[in-house]
């Protein structure tokens, strides 16, 4: 089972956006900086999170992203499914045809654990995520970070 590189950095990006929030609308360019993400990739990303108002686009000077609702009303599981990530445990993809074009033995099991993480997530909101004490420690280390870079240029 694995949760391919697009989840993973749509969540990222979406905790930064939800970090942020504070401080008016996220550029994507900020974004791709403090969490090492491209920039086209973000676009991409963002680009199907607005697509499923996860995301507020703020156009103009100042502009960026902000959340589309209140950071304890968005869950990791919408932000996986809106950029069309699935988290299948299963090796044929949840397709069924994974012994010569058959079911396997341990098909229905590998599909039940996938459909307990993607509840496990639906539990799991920005607002919690933030609230983590070591989410909190990394985020401002990230900003120092930033602020220093900012300061040599």
């Amino acid at each position: 089972m694995k949760l391919t590189t697009k989840g993973r950095y749509a969540v990222t990006a979406m905790l930064d956006v939800a970090i942020h929030s504070g401080q008016g609308p996220i550029s994507l360019s900020d974004i791709s900086k403090r969490q090492s993400i491209s920039l086209s990739y973000l676009e991409q990303l963002f680009s199907k999170l607005r697509q499923q108002c996860l995301v507020e686009s703020i156009r103009g000077p100042g502009g960026g992203y902000c959340l589309a609702r209140d950071a304890s009303e968005i869950y990791v599981s919408e932000i996986v499914d809106a950029v069309n990530e699935s988290v299948d445990a299963t090796s044929c993809g949840g397709q069924g045809d994974c012994q010569k074009g058959e079911m396997c033995l341990t098909h229905h099991l590998w599909e039940d654990l996938s459909d307990q993480i993607h509840d496990f997530l639906s539990g799991i909101s920005l607002d919690c995520l933030i609230t983590r004490r070591e989410i909190s420690q990394i985020s401002k280390r990230q900003d120092m970070v930033e602020d220093r870079r900012l300061e040599l240029t």
